[in-house]
């Protein structure tokens, strides 16, 4: 079996309190975007129940190979109920470290591929409750539509989205921002608009859509304030960091123009949905 994890933006990400379990009440819009990862799956005819063999090639995957998200979900199922053994080949192409939710969508996708390959008819709401065992980005790729994200990123809602804008620009510069720095240095804040509403009002996302993290992540990188303000003047009609950063997106109404001194990041540019 072969599928495709992809990546996700945040659409606006406000940080609303501190809560007693050390995490953050927030709320956002996250918008699955077709930048991809490759995941193959097999049955291994040669190995025992609960074993699995990943191999990864592409970007390489920085940290210790029991903590890949790919890992965990397959041994998170097997602990329900007893899985043969699979062989799987994850190809990186998604930038890590940058907002994208990579990691998560691997697992998420891992999840649903062997609740379909193995028939283990789990329930989508069944596999979000066991994605959000994997991570709090993990259980919107179950469904992997536009969704209003609350709580510390766990509560999903759909939301319809009607966006006026030709193309999407993504750029990762290739920075990696700690999640844990990041988070240290923003303030919850009290937003007096309705990120529900704002969302389909795009003549208000200059004002009112806006990412908490970018005042502190940009103290700590300028050049990620330098590359929105290119962005910007380049005739982007609506720029932000997604995430924690460093990856930013771009909405164009017209066509993406020639940028040639973004020749140094890692891009992708396609249709928004």
């Amino acid at each position: 079996m072969l599928v495709f994890p992809n990546a996700k933006i945040n659409l606006g990400l406000r940080i609303l309190s501190k809560r007693e379990d050390g995490f953050h009440d927030l709320e956002s819009i996250f918008f699955p975007v077709p930048w991809n990862d490759a995941l193959e799956i097999a049955l291994d005819r040669t190995g025992k129940p609960g074993e699995i063999r990943l191999r990864t090639t592409g970007l390489p995957v920085p940290g210790v190979a029991a903590d890949n998200l790919v890992l965990k979900a397959y041994r998170l199922l097997h602990e329900k109920k007893p899985l043969p053994a699979i062989k799987v080949h994850l190809h990186k192409v998604i930038p890590m470290g940058g907002g994208l939710g990579g990691g998560s969508a691997d697992g998420a996708f891992m999840l649903v591929a062997l609740n379909d390959l193995l028939e283990l008819r789990y329930a989508l709401d069944e596999l979000e409750k066991l994605a959000a065992e994997l991570g709090s980005d993990c259980p919107f790729f179950i469904r992997n539509k536009p969704a209003f994200v609350s709580g510390r990123g766990e509560l999903l809602s759909p939301i319809r989205l009607n966006l006026p804008f030709a193309r999407l620009l993504l750029v990762n510069p290739g920075i990696h921002v700690h999640t844990g720095t990041a988070f240290s240095g923003v303030v919850p804040a009290v937003h007096t608009s309705d990120l529900k509403t704002v969302i389909n009002t795009p003549s208000q996302w200059a004002q009112h859509l806006k990412n908490d993290f970018e005042k502190t992540v940009y103290q700590m990188h300028p050049e990620l304030k330098q590359l929105k303000e290119t962005l910007l003047q380049a005739g982007a009609d609506y720029v932000s960091m997604t995430g924690t950063g460093s990856t930013h997106y771009a909405f164009f109404k017209k066509e993406i123009p020639a940028l040639p001194a973004l020749k140094k990041y890692t891009i992708w540019q396609g249709r928004p949905g």
